[in-house]
């Protein structure tokens, strides 16, 4: 019974922090934010998706080079 009580007193408090902070106002202008932080991620990612690409097409570049280059061994 008290957790039910409890409960129910923290969501009416939950409940006045949202209207006396601006109710749908603030919940609007945090989902914009949340917007525009999801397109910079967006690009972050595109940016670091195109450099791994360069990374590992020039390291198997140098590797396969490498194997060309070392001369064999002759008995």
């Amino acid at each position: 019974m008290i957790k039910f009580v409890f409960g129910v007193f923290v969501g009416i408090l939950l409940c006045f922090f949202f209207l006396y902070f601006g109710g749908g106002k603030t919940v609007k202008k945090v989902g914009e934010n949340l917007v525009e932080t999801g397109k910079k991620m967006g690009v972050m990612e595109e940016t670091i998706r195109k450099e791994k690409d360069e990374l590992w097409t020039g390291s198997k570049k140098k590797t396969l080079k490498e194997e060309k280059e070392t001369p064999k061994k002759t008995q």
